[in-house]
C-alpha cells in the first residue's frame, strides 16, 4: 500500500521514517482560515481532513496521512508567528504557563477515512525577556504553532507535559501507526 503523507512538516517526515513507515511527500496547499465558531479541537481535525482530501483526490489509491497541530492557551488559538514580535508576544503569553496542543489527524483512502485528534498539557518555565529574546533570534519558533519546537531548542522551555509527547511534534505517532492497520 502506498502511504502519502500530506505534510510538508520535517517533524512529521521524521516520526514517520522513525516508526519504519514508507512514504511519498505531496503537500497540499489550502486555505488554512479557521471559522471562529470552531473549537480548537474541531479546528485541528477539520484542516487534517481538508489536507487529506485535497490529496487523497490526487491518489485514490493511496493511504494519505495528514495532520495539523494547534496551540490553545486562554481560548486563543496560537497559530505560527507572523514575525518575530508576535513570536515574543506568543512565548510571554506562554511563559510559566500550561497550555493545551491539539493535533488533528484525518487518515484517507478511497471512501475509508479516519479522523481523530490528540490533546496534550504542556507546562512553561517562567521565562525572562532574555531568554525569549535569545530563542526567538535562534528562528526556531518562526514556524511552528505557539513559536516553539519542543524537540529542538525550545525544549529547555518547557517544564513538563501530561500526554503524548510526539502530538507536540505535530504527530501522534503510535495512534496514527495503530490505524494504519484498518488501512492495508
Amino acid at each position: 500500500m502506498q502511504i502519502i503523507l500530506a505534510s510538508a512538516s520535517p517533524r512529521r517526515h521524521e516520526l514517520l521514517a522513525a516508526a519504519g513507515i514508507a512514504f511519498t511527500v505531496h503537500a497540499p496547499d489550502i486555505d488554512e482560515t479557521l471559522d471562529p465558531a470552531w473549537t480548537p479541537e474541531h479546528a485541528a481535525r477539520e484542516l487534517a481532513c481538508q489536507k487529506a482530501e485535497a490529496v487523497a483526490a490526487l491518489y485514490p489509491d493511496a493511504c494519505v496521512i495528514a495532520a495539523d497541530t494547534i496551540v490553545v492557551i486562554d481560548g486563543e488559538i496560537l497559530g505560527k508567528p507572523v514575525d518575530e514580535a508576535d513570536a515574543v508576544r506568543m512565548l510571554h503569553l506562554l511563559s510559566g504557563r500550561e497550555h493545551t496542543v491539539f493535533t488533528g489527524v484525518c487518515m484517507q483512502r478511497g471512501e475509508h477515512k479516519t479522523v481523530f485528534a490528540q490533546q496534550t498539557q504542556v507546562q512553561f518555565y517562567a521565562l525572562s525577556d532574555d531568554e525569549i529574546t535569545r530563542y526567538v533570534a535562534t528562528g526556531e519558533p518562526m514556524d511552528k504553532a505557539g513559536a516553539y519546537g519542543i524537540q529542538g531548542r525550545g525544549a529547555v522551555l518547557v517544564q513538563g507535559i501530561v500526554g503524548d509527547f510526539y502530538n507536540v511534534m505535530g504527530l501522534p505517532i503510535a495512534q496514527v501507526v495503530r490505524e494504519l492497520r484498518y488501512f492495508s
